[in-house]
């Protein structure tokens, strides 16, 4: 069975994906490569680990950067503290890493940061006693089936959807040469600021011309290989990674819940027979949440200039979580919900998320909705200035002031009650499959 792997960056995180992901890998808040995570702290990481344990999960703490001397020290405290913890594996890169863990006693993961892309370096840290090795992305479907095929013990892992560098795997300089020249933004220290996402222009001195002139030309557009899942499967990949330890909690959801249908279908044979209609519908789904427009990456062939997004550095999706309104009180699964945009009516589905002080998150259908004594269907519009109270059943329990409710919606969607008797203006959006 093909393993799901999902990013986390805190604990809403693992709460978001905790029904769709096999398993969860995430970072101490020093010596991982997100360091712009939140991360989890000492306290923090048994409880993740006994929340996914609990619901029959595993854990996998990511510290694959590379480590200097003085750092060797807390570099082993750190792996101790994942073996007492009961992390089911840790990603590792330095040497000195892999070296502990295995005095340790801990399993271990080899990062993509180690480049593997063939296989007599999979064969290398097979016989080092790595349980699994993530290849490198730059490795194609031909080359993955063939290092499987020369792995006795070793397991494989892909990623299939996320960013990509538009250096190899990651093993980049720009970020610390061009906005600082020391580790304060390394990109092997976890600290890239993706200066490759600006705009630039480049000059040929030697021939006095203009190569790009204010262009993105280093701007990789997201991975997505949700289209090519039973190919990955058969070539012999064990798990499925989705990166994203930057991304929110609702992102982890969104793209979580979308692979897992994906991975459904195909373990009941139903992925080939429809695929096209299955393929675009998803494809739409994950184009709804943070994106740069998808890229097949280097499945097939190398990348081309078309596989970069040239016009923008960041998100292209119209979709947005909308906060509707506060919880402000709660009892017997029956919450007071202050609402200060729009309205609420009976089977919406909302996000309840926490705040910065609260690890809540989980999707909530509209039930049981009150204002005042009564029972209604459809709330009073509430604002920042006139704000309504109302009253609904939660699935799960909610921390007051701390928590709130959330639309997930396309930006262009005006937020209003629907005039009786006519028609909803809002106009019908023309099928738009994504094309590989």
């Amino acid at each position: 069975m093909v393993e799901l792997l999902a990013p986390a960056k805190n604990l809403k995180s693992i709460k978001a994906g905790l029904k769709f992901a096999d398993s969860f890998y995430f970072g101490f808040e020093k010596y991982n490569m997100r360091m712009q995570a939140d991360n989890f702290t000492q306290q923090d990481l048994p409880k993740a680990v006994k929340l996914l344990h609990d619901n029959s999960k595993r854990a996998f703490l990511t510290t694959n950067i590379l480590f200097y001397e003085e750092e060797l020290g807390e570099l082993r405290e750190l792996l101790e503290l994942a073996h007492t913890s009961e992390f089911d594996a840790v990603i590792l890169h330095d040497i000195a890493a892999i070296s502990y863990a295995k005095e340790i006693g801990i399993p271990f993961h080899i990062s993509t940061q180690a480049n593997i892309s063939n296989s007599v370096s999979a064969k290398f840290f097979e016989d080092l006693g790595a349980e699994r090795v993530i290849l490198a992305r730059e490795v194609s479907l031909k080359h993955i089936s063939t290092i499987a095929k020369r792995l006795t013990k070793t397991e494989i892992e892909v990623f299939v959807h996320g960013a990509m560098c538009t250096s190899i795997s990651g093993r980049c300089y720009l970020s610390q040469d061009v906005c600082g020249g020391d580790d304060k933004f390394s990109a092997n220290r976890g600290r890239c600021i993706q200066p490759c996402r600006r705009d630039w222009t480049v000059i040929d001195n030697q021939n006095n011309e203009y190569i790009y002139d204010g262009v993105r030309f280093m701007n990789s557009r997201d991975l997505c290989l949700i289209e090519y899942l039973p190919e990955l499967i058969d070539s012999g990949v064990k798990a499925l990674k989705i990166e994203g330890r930057m991304r929110d909690p609702h992102y982890v959801h969104w793209v979580t819940k979308i692979y897992r249908e994906a991975l459904k279908a195909q373990g009941k044979g139903e992925f080939t027979t429809s695929k096209k209609k299955k393929v675009g519908m998803w494809i739409n789904e994950l184009k709804k949440v943070y994106n740069r427009g998808f890229t097949q990456g280097f499945l097939f062939n190398r990348m081309q200039s078309s596989e970069h997004q040239y016009k923008s550095p960041t998100n292209l999706s119209h979709w947005r979580l909308i906060k509707l309104g506060t919880i402000t009180s709660y009892s017997n699964s029956i919450g007071t919900v202050e609402l200060t945009n729009g309205f609420i009516k009976e089977k919406t589905q909302l996000i309840v998320q926490g705040n910065s002080e609260s690890d809540t998150y989980f999707p909530q259908q509209v039930r049981q909705l009150m204002v005042g004594n009564q029972s209604v269907q459809i709330t009073p519009k509430g604002s920042e200035s006139k704000p309504v109270k109302f009253s609904m059943k939660f699935d799960e329990p909610v921390v007051p002031l701390k928590d709130c409710i959330y639309l997930f919606t396309d930006s262009t969607y005006k937020h209003r009650k629907p005039t009786k008797g006519k028609k909803s203006s809002t106009p019908k959006k023309k099928k738009d499959y994504y094309k590989l």
